[in-house]
């Protein structure tokens, strides 16, 4: 795939202009739910033309449904009560993308509106970031993920009830040149579309084990960096699938492999000076009082907000000890088994990476509940614990720093937590913790394949 020289639109003239000048009938649009997935459809340049404007209706029922489109029965923002009416969802035309593979047609992303407003991820985050310009910051951020492709197809793989699954590659190999060139028309195609549609890849390699790669997207800022994680979640699925593989970000799909990170990195620059805001050459580990005070209100929140970062039932299968996923809410400097990673470096590079999520996240929530902890910790000047050295694993921490060990606790805990209202409001907070609620519900009705093997017989 050769992409175009065009380049995307920024503003509504100009994506107007550019939809005339070729003559365009449809354009993309879409939005992401709680799940961090991609609703959206074709809509015709005569409708969209209108809706760039006053914005269009967007029926309720994906903020009233789940990962797998079954519908929420404890959410009050869609349901029958209220018919699953429409909606309001307006354009973004400064997020305009140009698909390469389908002749660069236009996507634009959009947020709901209205009463959906409060509920929706991108809406939330973007709330989060005006608190930071309030207080005088921009954010900075960049995510790097790590997923498994599979020489398996959506067909195949429920052919085979999800075992036996064939990775594109088989055992160890990090950081392969050898594989790499193997499938160099995979990995040129995925760098190709990123960079077509402005989400450009600082790095690409492949990890430790079966078909799994990591990818780390370039830093911007934070806004723009929870949609191009987004967008390349479902454009890497997309272009996996093509090809007739597929890609998982599931947290852990293998008890016999580590997880699958998400990690997030971030960092503050004085809005008015363009300075660093976590760099300070005279304070130990080069940290600002504001990027301490940013670690300790990351470090105190965690555990409220971990459902907001890990969101699924698969996501606490990979906070296990040994697995390079931490387990408490620790922060260390350049400790790679903490939760909260600082790194210390020239004022550009001085940032923290937030190391408990994994690629299941919803970027736009998982960002959300990131900074906004850290603001809140300058808010109120906290201080975080010790840096701890060493192994995490083998620390003994206080009761406060342990972390939820289910989605469920972990819902129950965001859902009580008064700092999580003050941030992210109450309609966001109820929806959210009703939803996690949900899923484990739905994962207790299961019947597993382990325990059909351990109780079938002997119990």
């Amino acid at each position: 795939m050769s992409p175009s020289d065009r380049r995307a639109p920024t503003n509504a003239e100009d994506l107007l202009a550019l939809l005339r000048e070729r003559d365009l009938p449809h354009v993309k649009v879409g939005a992401f739910d709680v799940d961090g997935i991609f609703r959206g459809k074709y809509m015709s340049r005569k409708k969209f033309e209108g809706s760039l404007e006053k914005g269009f209706g967007f029926c309720n029922v994906v903020l009233g449904w789940d990962n797998n489109d079954q519908l929420y029965d404890n959410v009050s923002v869609a349901g029958w009560h209220n018919g699953y009416e429409d909606a309001g969802l307006r354009l973004l035309p400064e997020t305009t993308r140009l698909i390469p593979f389908e002749d660069d047609l236009p996507l634009v992303l959009g947020e709901f509106t209205g009463v959906y407003e409060s509920v929706c991820p991108r809406g939330v985050l973007r709330r989060v970031l005006d608190r930071a310009a309030s207080m005088g910051y921009d954010v900075a951020a960049a995510a790097e993920f790590e997923f498994f492709v599979f020489d398996e197809t959506p067909h195949s793989i429920r052919e085979k009830g999800y075992r036996n699954l064939r990775t594109i590659t088989p055992g160890f190999f990090g950081y392969s040149m050898l594989r790499a060139g193997v499938h160099a028309e995979f990995y040129e195609d995925l760098l190709a579309t990123c960079r077509a549609m402005d989400m450009e890849l600082e790095g690409l390699h492949t990890e430790t084990g079966p078909g799994v790669l990591e990818a780390a997207l370039t830093v911007t800022d934070a806004l723009t960096a929870a949609d191009n994680a987004a967008l390349f979640k479902t454009f890497t699925k997309i272009l996996a699938q093509r090809q007739g593989w597929m890609a998982t970000f599931m947290a852990k799909w293998s008890p016999d492999w580590p997880g699958q990170s998400g990690h997030l990195h971030l960092s503050l620059t004085d809005k008015e000076t363009g300075a660093s805001a976590f760099h300070d050459a005279d304070k130990p580990y080069r940290m600002s009082d504001a990027m301490r005070w940013f670690v300790g209100g990351q470090q105190a929140l965690m555990p409220e907000l971990l459902s907001m970062v890990a969101s699924t039932v698969n996501s606490y299968t990979r906070l296990i000890p040994g697995f390079w996923a931490p387990t408490d809410a620790a922060w260390g400097v350049e400790n790679r088994t903490t939760a909260l990673r600082v790194i210390p470096g020239s004022p550009k590079s001085q940032r923290v990476e937030y190391r408990i999520s994994a690629a299941d996240i919803n970027p736009h929530i998982a960002l959300a509940a990131a900074i906004g902890s850290g603001l809140w910790g300058i808010e109120n000047r906290i201080e975080p614990g010790d840096p701890i050295e060493g192994n995490a694993y083998e620390k003994s921490l206080p009761a406060t720093r342990a972390l939820p060990r289910t989605l469920m606790e972990a819902a129950d805990r965001l859902k009580a937590s008064e700092p999580a209202r003050m941030l992210f409001g109450d309609g966001f907070v109820d929806h959210f913790a009703a939803t996690r609620q949900w899923e484990e519900r739905e994962f207790r009705r299961a019947i597993t394949d382990w325990e059909m093997a351990r109780y079938f017989e002997i119990i």
